[in-house]
């Protein structure tokens, strides 16, 4: 126990402990939200928590973060940021969080272009926080890209983004609504297309993280959850260079449906799948 310690002080230790059995019924990584809660209260890093402060008092602080993940505020919110194919990004309620499901965009991309010259401009339909494109534009360091998004407090974020990991100069912001005439009038033509667009059903039941927290403008895709690609795909071949490749996020039973929006637009389609062995990525040529 450190020096600063009273025998009677709940030590770090036990307080995750604590935590995760109150967050059980919150979240399925109660321990992981816990650990991540207290390394931020202690301004350490969770490796360093692991290794050094588990038999530290528990912090000031710790109870309200703990507080507010048990009224579902994700940690992500709570913490300020979120990691994504090795990058650590700032992220808001502006923004959905990024999520590791949406990594195998990246590395559908990333095998794609393995064999093939590498993009040099990217696009990157809405672009929330930045992820997609940021991800992309680490992988192939002479690109650049062009971030586009209907949301503008979502687009500061994604240009904080770009600049705190010194991609600020390679990123165009676009501030644009592709669900208004002539959306895509001007943007160019790129060699690749990245989207995760809205795709959740309008009725769908969400966890209260998501519901309540994430931005519905950037879930919800209508009755069927294929609005937006209806939109979306007609559009990509102005958008794309020759030989370009555009992917598309799908959500889970979505890929027939998707897949005929595509080869109804004159694509080429074919599933790249999650690490659990789903349907993710809609990868169109």
């Amino acid at each position: 126990m450190s020096a600063d310690a009273s025998p009677a002080a709940t030590s770090v230790g036990a307080a995750i402990r604590s935590a995760a059995e109150r967050l059980a019924a919150t979240s399925d990584t109660a321990r992981l939200d816990a650990e991540l809660l207290m390394a931020q209260a202690l301004g350490a890093t969770r490796s360093d928590l692991l290794v050094r402060h588990m038999r530290d008092a528990e912090p000031a602080g710790f109870a309200a973060l703990i507080e507010r993940r048990a009224r579902h505020e994700p940690v992500a919110h709570i913490l300020g940021r979120q990691e994504f194919y090795g990058l650590d990004l700032s992220v808001t309620p502006d923004t959905l969080i990024p999520r590791g499901d949406s990594e195998t965009l990246i590395e559908a991309a990333r095998a794609w272009f393995a064999a093939r010259p590498h993009p040099a401009r990217i696009l990157d339909l809405g672009t929330g926080s930045g992820a997609l494109l940021l991800a992309a534009l680490s992988l192939w360091p002479e690109a650049e890209g062009v971030a586009l998004d209907a949301s503008e407090p979502a687009l500061a974020v994604a240009g904080d983004n770009a600049a705190q990991l010194g991609m600020g100069d390679r990123v165009t912001l676009r501030h644009v609504d592709w669900r208004q005439p002539d959306w895509a009038e001007g943007l160019g033509r790129f060699d690749l297309v990245l989207c995760n667009p809205p795709y959740v059903e309008t009725d769908a039941e969400l966890a209260p993280s998501v519901r309540d927290h994430e931005p519905a403008q950037a879930l919800f895709a209508g009755a069927e959850g294929l609005d937006d690609y209806r939109i979306l795909i007609p559009a990509l071949r102005g958008l794309m260079a020759d030989g370009a490749l555009a992917i598309l996020e799908i959500g889970a039973g979505q890929a027939d449906d998707v897949g005929s929006l595509a080869s109804a637009a004159g694509f080429a389609a074919a599933l790249h799948h999650d690490l659990a062995g789903r349907p993710r990525a809609l990868l169109l040529t």
